[in-house]
């Protein structure tokens, strides 16, 4: 049901619950057990670049907090923007400007940075939908069920349709779902990496991938740390997620902010490095997996051989060490790690149809999708059609291993040039102003400027360059983008005409999500 009249979305959130849905999305739970071997996968002259997965981390975790200081000072200097995230700062550092050209440009920078931040926010969540049909593949397969993929599909259906459920009924539903999700999975996690270092330190004889922790840490090849990089980026976005929420934040100028910076200082900074360090220390060639020539393999071979390398690590110490425990605890991981899912989608939806319905507020996409629901205030169609589209593009992921990262590359294309706008966008913002760092208003959004343009095409080329179905893949995803980019243009100039706006002229002042 459409949205009463003076229905605006309801400020419930404190930092805590800023930050907890944000942890939410950035979920290093699930994207430790669905990337690990994806990146023990790649290669640099036919030698795998897994020895420097740790610093590769740590690498993008510097690039991930310049991008995460741009939004936070974005967010600090618009406390207004409500749910319009980098959608709202576009136009607002354009508008703001004493010269009368910038005006004419306001409209268009913010359609150009909101209609990108969809294939971002409106594919991502179908990929979190494939991985979870994935996984539950993976599960199923433990107590020696096979699914079907007619079965596969319908997970995605059946998974999508639950989170949009949760996200349909309000963002405190959502956020309470977020704390016990980011409650069990850093529990998990902390479990996990605690077992890991306990098996290494009392079963010293074995070959290990790493002879130390200091071998973990530090780089071995530098060109192999970049490598490892541009996978690793993607395990930290989401810290950008707070600023879509700040319509409901009770106080946005301060808790937006900060709650950008904690997020990801608490999943990037404690809980990625302390499990990859773990995981990767544990790494020996005792654990073994069958690969493709039928040859029984082990180490970080075995890590790429395998459909789930974290919970052939998890099922290896609950049989040499736990008494054969292995399968439930591998079961107990993977049941972790599904719940962790369900957060990083249910964030996703969250995040997307905020920015998605500020748009249709302002008549840049169907007004409808800018409707809010008469009782618990959310943009419930923006969330009824990304559900439906998250259970679409989901089912498509989970055919073939090619549909997977075809999505995949789409949606990161979409990630690294919305962020790369946004470093772009402080650069302008604080042009002139006053208050002006030249540290933190100008060299840090260059870095991180620089740092997502490099990284975006650091992927391209590493995917195009590899040659087969990769490189096809990687060109199927990069014409998606066009075709996006180019159905917006065409949409914006009949939009444009339909409803008498003009391009290039200072639009009508939006009123703030209060």
């Amino acid at each position: 049901m459409a949205a009463a009249p003076g229905t605006e979305m309801k400020r419930t959130l404190t930092m805590t619950g800023l930050t907890i849905n944000a942890m939410a999305l950035i979920a290093p739970g699930a994207f430790l057990w669905t990337t690990f071997q994806a990146q023990v996968v790649q290669q640099n002259g036919g030698i795998t670049t897994a020895m420097d997965m740790v610093p590769g981390l740590l690498f993008v975790l510097v690039l991930a907090f310049l991008t995460a200081f741009s939004y936070a000072e974005l967010s600090n200097i618009y406390p207004e923007a409500g749910a319009g995230s980098s959608y709202y700062f576009a136009e607002a550092a354009f508008l703001e400007k004493e010269e009368a050209i910038h005006y004419k440009f306001a409209r268009l920078a913010k359609f150009v940075v909101g209609w990108v931040s969809h294939l971002y926010y409106w594919i991502y969540p179908g990929i979190m939908v494939g991985f979870t049909a994935i996984l539950c593949v993976y599960i199923m397969s433990l107590f020696g069920v096979t699914l079907n993929q007619p079965a596969e599909v319908g997970a995605a259906f059946v998974f999508s349709a639950l989170v949009g459920l949760i996200a349909y009924r309000g963002i405190s539903g959502s956020t309470m779902t977020a704390v016990i999700i980011n409650a069990i999975q850093l529990t998990a996690l902390v479990g996990f990496s605690i077992l890991a270092i306990a098996f290494r330190l009392t079963h010293p004889d074995l070959a290990y991938a790493h002879s130390s922790i200091a071998s973990v840490v530090l780089p071995h090849n530098f060109t192999n740390v970049l490598f490892q990089g541009t996978i690793a980026i993607l395990l930290l976005v989401g810290f950008e997620s707070v600023t879509a929420l700040g319509a409901e934040a009770i106080n946005p100028k301060r808790d937006v902010r900060r709650a950008v910076l904690l997020s990801l200082a608490i999943q990037g900074a404690v809980a990625y490095v302390i499990e990859y360090v773990s995981a990767n220390f544990l790494v020996n060639g005792s654990i073994t997996a069958t690969d493709a020539t039928g040859k029984t393999v082990g180490g970080y071979a075995a890590a790429a051989a395998s459909s789930a390398p974290i919970g052939d690590m998890i099922r290896f110490i609950g049989d040499q060490m736990l008494g054969g425990t292995g399968v439930a605890l591998v079961l107990i991981l993977a049941l972790s790690v599904l719940i962790a899912l369900i957060g990083t989608t249910l964030a996703c939806l969250n995040t997307g149809v905020r920015i998605t319905y500020v748009m249709g507020r302002d008549r840049e996409v169907p007004g409808v999708l800018g409707m809010l629901h008469f009782r618990h205030a959310t943009p419930h169609y923006g969330v009824i059609a990304l559900a439906v589209i998250s259970a679409l593009l989901g089912g498509y992921a989970v055919l073939s291993a090619d549909n997977l990262l075809q999505i995949t590359l789409a949606s990161n294309t979409g990630t690294f040039l919305v962020y790369g706008m946004t470093n772009a966008l402080v650069l302008f913002a604080f042009g002139g102003r006053h208050k002006r760092n030249i540290v933190k208003h100008v060299i840090v959004p260059v870095a991180g400027l620089v740092a997502n343009v490099g990284m975006l095409a650091g992927v391209v080329l590493m995917s195009v360059s590899a040659g087969g179905s990769t490189q096809t893949d990687t060109l199927i995803a990069l014409g998606a983008v066009v075709i996006w980019i180019v159905v917006g243009a065409v949409w914006l100039v009949f939009n444009s005409a339909a409803t008498n706006k003009s391009l290039l002229v200072k639009p009508r002042t939006v009123v703030p999500e209060r």
